[in-house]
């Protein structure tokens, strides 16, 4: 696992990319120019790590367009010390983009294979979320709520409920919502009865199966 300086000059081009794109937030720069994607991805796309698209990751599932990773980032408005939980583990990259922004990472993963795959990649990367569980994302972690933010890195066809009673008052829950094209959206908890939603344009992810964790 080695991270080049051959690497870390794409890394740099990547993030002149996303700038260009409108991705402002320093932290969130900060954080792709210091985390390796290429080490998330499987080996033949290596010399595709850098550049601006999705790539599969086995199970169905895929790696985040950098941009995507950015923006639903940069839309939580992460804080040093924020208690964040992550439905959709996948490759590990968005975690490790949150951690390395000084968040507490709780994540959950519904694919058995990836979890497993995923869990022993972040060990051997020194990326550690405070807890990462095999689950159904839709139902949260209750026993570990409440959460600062909440981030959804798969569409989802509705808003599930529990992710929403598993924020704190004033916390944010970015999520994708659509079935063939997501619409991203941004929700503010102002209290247990008032909700500010917001639309930031649509986007396309793999689906966020509901009542289901897969071997």
């Amino acid at each position: 696992m080695i991270d080049t300086y051959r690497t870390k000059g794409l890394r740099k081009q990547l993030v002149k990319i996303l700038q260009k794109k409108g991705i402002k937030d320093e932290a969130v720069l900060n954080a792709i120019l210091a985390v390796p994607r290429h080490l998330f991805m499987e080996s033949s796309f290596l010399e595709f790590a850098y550049a601006d698209k999705p790539f599969p990751i086995g199970s169905g599932q895929t790696i985040s367009q950098p941009y995507t990773v950015a923006f639903q980032t940069e839309l939580l408005k992460v804080k040093k010390g924020d208690k964040i939980l992550e439905v959709g583990t996948g490759s590990g990259y968005q975690a490790s983009v949150l951690i390395e922004m000084g968040a507490k990472v709780y994540t959950i993963e519904r694919q058995r294979k990836l979890y497993i795959k995923t869990k022993e990649l972040l060990q051997k990367l020194n990326y550690h979320p405070k807890k990462m569980t095999f689950g159904d994302g839709y139902k949260g972690l209750p026993a570990y709520a409440p959460f600062d933010k909440v981030i959804v890195t798969a569409g989802a066809p509705y808003v599930p409920q529990p992710l929403l009673e598993q924020l704190k008052p004033g916390g944010i829950l970015v999520i994708p919502v659509g079935e063939d094209v997501q619409n991203m959206k941004r929700i503010i908890k102002m209290n247990d009865t008032k909700i500010i939603e917001e639309d930031h344009g649509y986007f396309r992810f793999v689906p966020l199966l509901n009542n289901k964790a897969e071997d």
